[in-house]
């Protein structure tokens, strides 16, 4: 069970009571803006870096495969290695480092664009570093999450944090696809270094007090942490089905986006401008899911709110390849299909993502959302290079009804897995392993947030 001590409890060491509401917690609120700003610029590059390829560069199936492998790469190299990392480290520093290396990597893309230098190989180098650090901020903000909120509070704060990438969908892909249609790559590279920026003038700003876990005179080696992640997620159940439903997802997906990103402008000649339209629909969509993700768990299950969204989400994607025709008549259908999955895809994260830190101890977060993310996105180059490599192959609408298909399978993953019985409440925590390094907050850490009263998220 949770440590007294931990920032998660009702209570703090001192006795004093936790945020009554985590709006009125301004640690929590620079949280959220930061991570909204982040994620607008991480949403807008990955749609500004391969529509950059496809309509400047003329990149073939293969090489669009490629820049979003290499990508997507770190995260199969870094993840475990991070996760290790990050939970002897200040995730406030950890954060903040990410965002000034996003801005100086797209910043540099940008300059390099205006010269006439940003070609194939430059964008290579940028999509390499952007994942890099991207690794790096998504286990910090998570684990930081933790640090900051009650265990009640959990589904509620993973809500907002995820209603911020929902706002992120809404508008980086539109802006990112708007600005390389209308203006230039360089320009669609300078704004997402925007983004970064600003993420870090909010995240800076975090008051709360982390203090470095204590290190013994041996501290345990990075691979006996990694190791002790790993089994922490291999011994829960829970864990186990999320990782595997994670990893069928997130294979299935990169290969899915590699043909949906070849498909939407070459097969039913969509202009860059319309592209990104389509895709900023999965934003509101995933607004809608994370508010369901707020009551429908408590109300029905989270088993069944898990399962249910899960088939539905990724579903409705099985409808792309059927579309023909005129933009006037397959732009508002993809708008719809790309609601619903951004709805089902949402709720399942807020949900899963609470589960995850339930049963989670505060000094193993770190490592188990750093194995989750090495599990469930370790396969995604893979993933891309087989979707590039079956667009070329077999064709675009081919590869579309068989990639889509594919992402079925994590719904029977959790629908076969001790997820579907979760009830309405969240599991209870885990012991850690007793080799794993504590996290103590300070007892004023509390005190610092300038909160005063109890009570839960409303």
């Amino acid at each position: 069970m949770p440590s007294a001590s931990s920032a998660s409890s009702a209570v703090s060491d001192s006795g004093l009571p936790a945020p009554s509401s985590l709006w009125r917690d301004g640690d929590f609120r620079r949280l959220w803006l930061g991570q909204t700003a982040s994620q607008l610029g991480e949403h807008a590059s990955l749609v500004v870096l391969p529509l950059f390829a496809v309509l400047t560069l003329n990149a073939g199936a293969g090489q669009v495969g490629v820049l979003r492998a290499v990508g997507q790469a770190p995260i199969l190299l870094l993840s475990l290695f991070v996760g290790a990392w990050v939970d002897r480290w200040l995730t406030r520093t950890v954060m903040v480092l990410t965002d000034i290396g996003r801005t100086l990597a797209l910043g540099a893309a940008a300059v390099a664009g205006l010269f006439g230098w940003l070609g194939l190989p430059a964008l290579l180098v940028v999509a390499v570093a952007v994942g890099t650090l991207s690794v790096f901020f998504d286990v910090a903000y998570q684990a930081s999450l933790v640090r900051l909120v009650r265990r009640d509070q959990l589904v509620r704060g993973n809500s907002a944090l995820e209603g911020s990438r929902s706002l992120a969908q809404i508008g980086g892909p539109a802006l990112g696809g708007t600005l390389v249609t209308l203006l230039s790559a360089p320009i669609a590279a300078a704004s997402s270094a925007l983004f970064f920026a600003l993420s870090f003038l909010s995240i800076r700003r975090i008051r709360r007090t982390e203090s470095i876990p204590e290190r013994s005179e041996r501290p345990p080696r990075v691979w006996q942490r990694i190791h002790e992640g790993l089994r922490f997620v291999v011994s829960d159940s829970s864990l186990r089905a999320v990782g595997l439903a994670s990893a069928a997802f997130q294979f299935s997906f990169a290969a899915t986006m590699t043909v949906y990103l070849l498909f939407l402008p070459r097969e039913l000649h969509l202009s860059g401008t319309a592209v990104g339209l389509a895709l900023a629909a999965t934003g509101p969509g995933a607004l809608v899911g994370s508010m369901l993700a707020a009551r429908l768990p408590g109300r029905f299950g989270y088993g069944v709110a898990l399962v249910s969204a899960a088939a539905l989400g990724d579903g409705v994607l099985l409808c792309v390849p059927s579309l023909h025709g005129s933009s006037a008549v397959t732009v508002p259908v993809l708008l719809a299909v790309n609601f619903v999955f951004g709805t089902g895809s949402q709720l399942v994260n807020v949900t899963v993502m609470a589960v995850r830190q339930a049963v989670t101890p505060d000094g193993m977060q770190g490592r188990t959302a750093a194995t989750i993310t090495f599990v469930g996105m370790g396969l995604t180059p893979l993933g891309s290079l087989l979707g590039g490599f079956l667009a070329g192959e077999w064709g675009l609408r081919t590869s579309l009804v068989v990639t889509a298909t594919g992402m079925m399978l994590s719904p029977v993953l959790m629908a076969l897995s001790p997820l579907a019985r979760l009830g309405r409440a969240l599991p209870p925590s885990q012991d850690a392993p007793t080799t794993a390094a504590r996290l103590q907050v300070p007892e004023t850490s509390l005190r610092e947030t300038g909160s005063s009263s109890p009570g839960d998220v409303r």
